[in-house]
């Protein structure tokens, strides 16, 4: 087995590489250093930079740009919405799924170590929950519903309009976590009936270091970092270079997204033709209704850990599972929530495509697949 040195990155669900235009547009206002809330000139310049970014990227969202707290990823946008919100209730139930993120599965462990109730609902085989489910977990106590607005591991997209109504209609609010959404399709705040959704500019060309929360007028949100930034609901100086670069890379990618998403479309659906035409290799997750950019197969019979590093070492950086596990040897919990075993879900990747795959990388990386299936059968 020979070792590809130029390498193809089929992991753009982990992170996207920062646009070049981002870059130098980011690289124009990296002189403006003051602290936004001080009074002086270079602070009032910062907060200038600041507000526009926000007012350019909570219309983009269709919110208000009172309602964007700038965070500093999208896992702390999670935990502020369901910490924060839980925080200022004081005691009660949330109801959320076994395929959130990680981020939100660890801030609902804490909950539940805080004293509060938590049910999480379970997917059917193809990683799907239902409003039906969360109509029957409901509590009289219930004030809180997260849901995901799209799955990183399988890139499933949840009907988060009709669970934010099953919650309303319970009195609860309702959190999205569509930190894996905004930028790949169409997320409009006031359309989708949430109130509260997280998002993070790495996932969509823009810098690392930078997420966001737009929190509903009338929520009450308490601070896990104390301040009196962001509205007193997150403490810390924001930065307004990252800031103003998230706003441009959100611009790009929404320009871009028509015509974006059918060409990813079309790659992944050739892609996925490709790995499946492999004996005992399974697709994991819906086959529609589900995010352009990924596919998630299960190689039957092959030695998990192998087929990773065989991918990597042949040239192709894929994913076993969330970036957030990378690392770790533990099987997917989106995939054993789905019913597959842990030596399945071992022996499962993750391949996103994004704005600079090409064709020509597609045809490789089928190509690597095979032989990197070969080795792990083995």
């Amino acid at each position: 087995m020979e070792r590809r040195e130029r390498g193809i990155y089929l992991d753009y669900a982990a992170t996207t590489p920062l646009d070049p235009e981002v870059a130098e547009a980011m690289r124009e206002v990296e002189g403006v250093f003051g602290n936004p809330s001080s009074v002086h000139r270079f602070g009032q310049r910062a907060r200038r930079v600041l507000e526009e970014a926000r007012e350019r990227i909570a219309h983009l969202l269709g919110a208000s740009p009172r309602e964007l707290v700038f965070t500093a990823s999208g896992s702390e946008a999670d935990a502020l919405a369901l910490l924060g919100v839980a925080l200022a209730r004081g005691r009660g139930h949330v109801v959320s799924t076994e395929v959130e993120h990680a981020a939100v599965l660890g801030a609902l462990n804490l909950l539940e170590r805080l004293g509060f109730s938590v049910t999480r609902l379970k997917p059917d085989r193809e990683g799907m929950v239902y409003p039906e489910q969360l109509e029957e977990a409901l509590r009289p106590d219930t004030f809180l519903v997260s849901v995901m607005l799209a799955g990183n591991e399988t890139g499933a997209l949840y009907p988060v309009r009709a669970f934010a109504e099953v919650a309303h209609r319970h009195g609860a609010l309702f959190h999205t976590d569509a930190v894996q959404a905004v930028g790949q399709v169409p997320v409009r705040f006031s359309e989708l009936g949430a109130d509260l959704l997280s998002f993070s500019a790495h996932k969509f060309y823009g810098p690392k270091g930078i997420g966001g929360l737009l929190v509903r007028r009338g929520v009450s949100l308490y601070p896990l970092v104390p301040g009196k930034q962001e509205g007193g609901r997150r403490g810390g100086t924001p930065s307004p270079v990252l800031a103003h670069g998230m706003a441009v890379a959100l611009e790009k990618a929404l320009r871009l997204l028509p015509e974006e998403s059918e060409r990813l479309r079309a790659l992944r659906d050739r892609l996925e033709a490709g790995l499946l035409a492999v004996e005992g290799v399974e697709r994991n997750g819906p086959r529609e209704g589900r995010l352009p950019k990924i596919t998630n197969v299960t190689v039957k019979g092959a030695d998990g850990e192998t087929l990773l590093l065989a991918m990597d070492f042949l040239g192709v950086a894929v994913s076993s599972g969330s970036a957030c596990s990378a690392g770790s040897l533990e099987p997917s919990h989106v995939l054993l929530a789905m019913g597959r075993t842990p030596k399945e879900a071992r022996a499962s990747l993750r391949f996103s495509l994004g704005r600079f795959t090409t064709e020509e990388e597609v045809e490789e990386a089928i190509g690597v697949f095979r032989e990197a299936v070969e080795r792990a059968r083995a």
